[in-house]
């Protein structure tokens, strides 16, 4: 089992953008997915860092892919994806509208914003050209280790959600641009005050969800740090990170330490509380009664 690190679902500054893929080119990942797969808005202030991304992290020696939208429904949007087809590095579907701008038999990965939640799904998605497959992380370790069983079969890589906040849901409308009394078409980016997401309350004051622009989000970081040997057994390939602003090369070297067993699931747990927003560590989608449960308690 290795480590990919997903497409940062965050509006971060261009500097920081260049910061976070120049140091995680020095991380212990094996691979990486770039660029806009939330709102395409964003896309032009740091499109320009994506390419010196991807050069910087293959000379690294790491395996690089290119994500689509979670939500295409513009015809720019249908253009860029269109342009993506023409970069010559892997592409990651996350709207399966994008396989129409990708030559059948072409490989491709699947992000976990597609809902390959049964045999069947993955079956199609594999003979389409599917070679590797990140799994919705709402699943449960029994789905999980049926669908990793059929991706064994098929010679097809499967990756489970392994930390930070669940994408949820994404929507045409922006939550950020309507708490601050804006249009979309006018939000004046205002999602990048948050560069982590904004936490939601529910009426009495307990966490909640968190907000990303047009995007849903869990308010607790899921972690699969307590589930690794679950996982290994049941035969997934890789965990998938996604970014978040600080302390992200920790927690790479963390989840890698982990896996090659040179630090206890426990004693991993127990450090990254201190380095997640809020501390709020979640797993109960794997095992649990609820999506936020968190095992570790």
């Amino acid at each position: 089992m290795d480590l990919t690190v997903g497409p940062n679902p965050y509006f971060w500054s261009i500097e920081s953008v260049r910061a976070f893929y120049a140091g995680l080119a020095e991380a212990p990942v094996e691979r990486v997915v770039l660029g806009e797969w939330v709102c395409s808005k964003r896309l032009p202030f740091w499109q320009d860092a994506i390419a010196e991304a991807a050069e910087q992290l293959v000379t690294a020696g790491k395996q690089v892919a290119l994500s689509t939208l979670a939500l295409i429904t513009l015809p720019r949007e249908r253009r860029q994806s269109a342009e993506l087809m023409q970069t010559g590095l892997p592409i990651e579907i996350n709207d399966l509208t994008a396989l129409a701008y990708l030559p059948e038999g072409t490989p491709f990965w699947v992000g976990p914003m597609v809902n390959v939640y049964n045999e069947g799904t993955l079956r199609w998605l594999a003979g389409r050209g599917a070679e590797r497959i990140c799994l919705p992380p709402e699943l449960p370790l029994a789905s999980v280790r049926a669908l990793a069983a059929e991706g064994q079969r098929l010679g097809v890589a499967i990756e489970v959600w392994g930390h930070g906040r669940l994408p949820l849901a994404i929507s045409g409308r922006c939550y950020h641009a309507r708490l601050h009394a804006r249009s979309k078409d006018s939000c004046q980016f205002v999602c990048a005050e948050d560069p982590d997401g904004r936490a939601v309350q529910t009426s009495d004051d307990q966490p909640f969800l968190a907000i990303n622009g047009v995007q849903t989000l869990s308010h607790s970081i899921a972690s699969a740090a307590l589930q690794i040997e679950a996982l290994r057994e049941a035969g997934v390939t890789a965990l998938r990170l996604s970014p978040q602003s600080r302390d992200f090369g920790t927690i790479c070297a963390g989840y890698a330490d982990l896996l090659r067993g040179a630090l206890g699931a426990a004693d991993w747990a127990a450090r990254l509380r201190a380095l997640v927003p809020d501390g709020a560590l979640s797993d109960g989608f794997l095992q649990g009664p609820s999506g936020a449960h968190w095992s570790g308690r």
